[in-house]
């Protein structure tokens, strides 16, 4: 982005206000790139638990914002960054303390949508739901420079949204309100599921004498090459091993191994199931009837 360009996004930026809800994982990594790209971190709100308290003191400190109540919040923006659960209990919460017409309520929620903040809308706020694809955990603190973020809900919730995603250097996109539940479960597949797909993958190194942490990283560079293989060439073009070539003796060879490995071999035969739905694959029907 040009330099000028880019000032004048800050200077827009700076104009608005923002308060978090929240301290979490999600509420950190999404504050700090607020702050980033110019953005004014007015509050954090936290519940009043000593854990909640401490990392809500922590986040504000980092921002240079304040650890505010409800009845402080004073931003043109609110933003909920709470687990998909406690949103609408966190709605009702704030719901008398704030004044919320001409405000913007934000929520991060991948398979919730801006309805669950109907108790604010009723009270004047603009409502919507601004979901990061990304996976936010303890320890990791991941860039928004990039990121795609699924928007759904009122006309100016939704311009707001979107001008911060652009400020953020993400990129927005809109999903229909029936599509979040698949929308979000395709995100389970990106990164919670991929997850236990590796977390399986160390159980069957186990079973062949090789230890968890061994496993790991003698499994990071083929892991590199295949997602590297898919970015570029597609998933049909990126898949190699015994399904595509059609190798039925060494799938049954697979399968035999695996006994030892229940949970795994479960894996295995539905993954390799779906490999010969969706993907090229050699003699199909030998395969088919050996992953039954």
């Amino acid at each position: 982005m040009p330099e000028t360009a880019s000032a004048i996004l800050r200077v827009m930026a700076a104009r608005t206000g923002i308060t978090i809800v929240g301290a979490g994982n999600l509420a950190g990594a999404l504050a700090t790139s607020l702050r980033r790209a110019g953005y004014r971190i007015e509050g954090i709100v936290t519940r009043s638990g000593a854990a909640s308290l401490r990392r809500g003191r922590f986040l504000a400190r980092k921002v240079k914002a304040s650890l505010v109540s409800a009845a402080q919040i004073r931003s043109n923006v609110v933003w909920f960054c709470v687990p998909d659960v406690e949103i609408a209990a966190a709605a009702r919460a704030l719901e008398a303390k704030v004044e919320w017409k001409g405000k913007v309520a934000l929520h991060s929620s991948g398979a919730f949508t801006s309805a669950v903040l109907g108790v604010l809308r009723r009270r004047g706020a603009a409502v919507a739901s601004v979901h990061p694809l990304m996976t936010f955990v303890r320890g990791s603190r991941p860039s928004l420079v990039g990121v795609p973020f699924a928007i759904e809900g009122d006309a100016r919730a939704m311009r707001m949204a979107r001008d911060i995603v652009r400020k953020l250097r993400g990129h927005s996109f809109s999903i229909p309100q029936r599509d979040k539940a698949a929308y979000h479960a395709w995100g389970m597949f990106t990164s919670p599921l991929l997850t236990a797909l590796l977390a399986t993958s160390e159980r069957v190194a186990d079973a062949a004498g090789i230890r968890s942490k061994a496993a790991r990283q003698k499994m990071l560079p083929i892991l590199a090459q295949t997602l590297a293989n898919y970015a570029a060439l597609g998933a049909p073009a990126a898949l190699s091993g015994p399904i595509a070539r059609g190798d039925a003796a060494t799938v049954k060879k697979h399968l035999r191994a695996l006994a030892r490995v229940p949970a795994a071999r479960d894996v295995y035969v539905a993954l390799g199931r779906a490999s010969l739905q969706y993907l090229p694959a050699k003699n199909r029907a030998a395969l088919l009837e050996i992953l039954k």
